[in-house]
């Protein structure tokens, strides 16, 4: 199996360890990356707030790139993948013309990381090949607001209740837990000019996880595990908690179920290690 795959910058940054989790986790199941040749920034976060033609012409010429290429194209970063989408949208829109990169929007398509990993014959593989029982886990699934917002973009029929997180641990035998907060926003990154603001929103994300039992909290986006993890002692000490929920991607999780012999070089990344939570919870020691 092998798609096109376009990593935007956070991951081959301050994201690289999702990036590790995500490369590693494909090798195991026979998914072939191939990095889509001479991409650019799609321009998240900050494009579309101040020029609607750049906003589109970013991601379009990756588009482009992708149709060249002749391969689905897998975007783990929903933020990525929200502006791949809408400037699909809008290039086969009406005012495709207007612009300086065209698309026919037949040849490939743009799948969101997790709904890509959520395909039958993959579940499928991943459960045939897990090696740890991570049944300890009890999990909230965060899917935060870019990969199914707006739906008329994204093309995400269950955007209030997204579940590709949830159907992929539950074949890795681990139940997550409903919650009420899975699609609130994190504020990404206006963490840079209006820090009070997430913290409040992150502070609300935290609250509602600890009512609801988890242990954890599982993630496919690297502003949302960046916001939650980055900055959790400080927002939780304002709340006045006395516990700390590691972050983890999803990828992370598959690679700890499938056995993967290199999950702590990237775990360990996390401020929030869950070394403490595998050992007590799973029986697993590798920190």
């Amino acid at each position: 199996m092998k798609v096109s795959y376009y990593p935007g910058c956070s991951l081959k940054g301050t994201a690289r360890d999702y990036e590790d989790s995500l490369k590693s986790v494909c090798a195991l199941l026979d998914i072939e990356l191939e990095e889509l040749e001479d991409w650019i920034c799609c321009g998240a976060t900050a494009a579309h707030s101040l020029d609607h033609r750049v906003a589109v012409n970013l991601p379009g010429r990756n588009l482009e790139l992708a149709e060249k290429a002749g391969r689905d194209l897998l975007v783990p970063c929903p933020l990525c993948f929200n502006r791949l989408k809408t400037a699909e949208h809008e290039l086969l829109g009406e005012r495709g013309g207007d612009y300086e990169v065209a698309i026919t929007g037949s040849k490939v398509r743009v799948w969101d990381l997790a709904n890509y990993m959520a395909q039958e014959p993959i579940l499928d593989a991943m459960a045939e090949r897990v090696k740890t029982d991570l049944k300890g886990l009890k999990p909230v699934c965060y899917y935060g607001c870019m990969a199914s917002r707006p739906p008329s973009v994204t093309g995400e029929k269950n955007y209030e209740n997204p579940m590709s997180m949830d159907r992929i641990l539950e074949r890795l035998g681990v139940e997550p837990i409903p919650w009420s907060h899975k699609t609130d926003c994190c504020g990404a990154s206006h963490l840079v000019a209006r820090p009070d603001i997430v913290y409040e929103l992150v502070g609300r994300i935290y609250g509602q996880a600890d009512r609801a039992g988890a242990n954890c909290i599982v993630v496919s986006c690297q502003m949302c595990q960046a916001n939650l993890d980055l900055h959790q002692e400080k927002i939780l000490e304002k709340m006045g908690a006395d516990y700390q929920l590691p972050v983890l991607y999803f990828t992370d999780v598959i690679a700890l179920a499938l056995g993967h012999k290199d999950s702590k070089k990237w775990l360990k990344r996390h401020f929030v290690e869950p070394f403490e939570l595998l050992k007590e919870q799973c029986r697993l020691d590798i920190g």
